[in-house]
């Protein structure tokens, strides 16, 4: 009897950790490794993301007004009592503190900000905004909350914050709990200090793996703030029990909803068997062509790519420019005169004027 107790706890502790390495995506692409879960899998091929590589305009281009990141600005968490979210503002160089602002945010900014990182979301928005592709767009990243004893992510071993924050149970949950963090208690510090807009049209969520999907809940809950999400490798799968996999259900059941929606995964992400009745409740490719089919379904503005890549942000990245476009595409007034010189001129730094308002604001 203490020998079958001994081996359900192993397997229970095996569980938790194959929970946790799914979470977020891997920074180590050295060795190969075998994919977890149920069944035999092949081992993970590291040339899958090879193939993916940052183009022109995810690099910083000479001539190219750069914007500047905040210092880091700590916001205190009541939705999950006793822990706080650190986030950072990318100002671009043409905000213009007088004009109400589109709005960007990237869960996990940590990853998202990097400078040698897979997608470094701050080259892309000098670049787009500078040629006009897309509007001037304040960029927020966020980090999942933590207590004030807790290491800010990443860990030295790259860990993302599964292990030593609140990000389970912030992302990978589908209530509305963490989408009333970003709007009860990210959007009115952000609002003390920047002109943002207040039409959810010129607000934008994404992230990648759990933040991807806490990105596509907070504007799901919320439609009236954020209308605009983006996914890499989305876990819309089972994962700790906490349903992501029911969204595609979810989506069919329900009222279409004013949401654009990018998608983008790989066809080597983590193809975990199940441990219950459903077969691909732990699929993550599965599970993201699922949700696809169901927005396609119901009229959703939606687009998504599948690619080869495994479980990391080496596609997204490779892309990120053009999700950006396709998913900001209407969101500037443009003038076809021929003689209107500010339209057909790259977009400069703001200059402020006698009569801009004090502040940041």
């Amino acid at each position: 009897m203490n020998r079958s107790k001994s081996l359900i706890v192993v397997i229970a502790l095996l569980t938790a950790s194959l929970d946790l390495f799914a979470q977020a995506p891997s920074t180590n692409q050295s060795a190969p490794q075998r994919l977890g879960g149920s069944g035999s899998r092949p081992e993970r091929n590291n040339l899958n993301d090879a193939f993916y590589k940052l183009g022109p305009d995810s690099l910083p281009m000479e001539g190219v007004p750069k914007g500047k990141y905040s210092e880091p600005k700590v916001i205190k968490c009541d939705v999950y009592p006793g822990t706080q979210h650190t986030y950072w503002v990318y100002v671009p160089a043409q905000y213009d503190p007088s004009k109400p602002t589109a709005l960007m945010v990237f869960n996990d900014g940590q990853a998202f900000m990097k400078d040698t990182g897979d997608v470094r979301v701050h080259n892309v928005l000098d670049n787009l905004i500078y040629r006009r592709e897309i509007p001037v767009i304040l960029g927020v990243f966020i980090n999942p909350g933590r207590r004030p004893d807790q290491p800010e992510p990443p860990s030295a071993g790259g860990d993302w914050g599964d292990r030593t924050t609140n990000r389970p149970e912030e992302y990978n949950s589908i209530n509305d709990k963490y989408a009333r963090v970003i709007v009860d208690e990210l959007l009115p510090a952000l609002r003390k200090e920047y002109n943002i807009s207040d039409d959810p049209e010129m607000r934008g969520i994404g992230g990648a793996s759990s933040g991807a999907i806490a990105a596509y809940t907070v504007a799901w809950h919320r439609p009236d703030q954020f209308r605009k999400v983006f996914s890499f490798i989305g876990t819309f799968v089972n994962l700790g029990n906490r349903g992501g996999n029911t969204l595609s259900d979810l989506v069919l059941q329900t009222e279409k909803k004013p949401l654009r929606i990018y998608l983008q995964d790989g066809r080597n992400d983590n193809r975990f068997g199940s441990r219950g009745e459903n077969p691909n409740e732990r699929d993550w490719f599965y599970n993201n062509v699922k949700l696809a089919n169901a927005l396609t379904k119901k009229g959703y503005d939606l687009n998504f790519s599948w690619g080869m890549n495994n479980h990391g942000q080496k596609m997204g990245g490779a892309i990120f420019p053009e999700i950006m476009r396709w998913l900001w595409r209407d969101a500037q007034v443009v003038s076809t005169d021929r003689d209107d010189m500010v339209e057909r001129s790259l977009r400069g730094p703001f200059q402020p004027t006698s009569e801009t308002p004090a502040g940041s604001k």
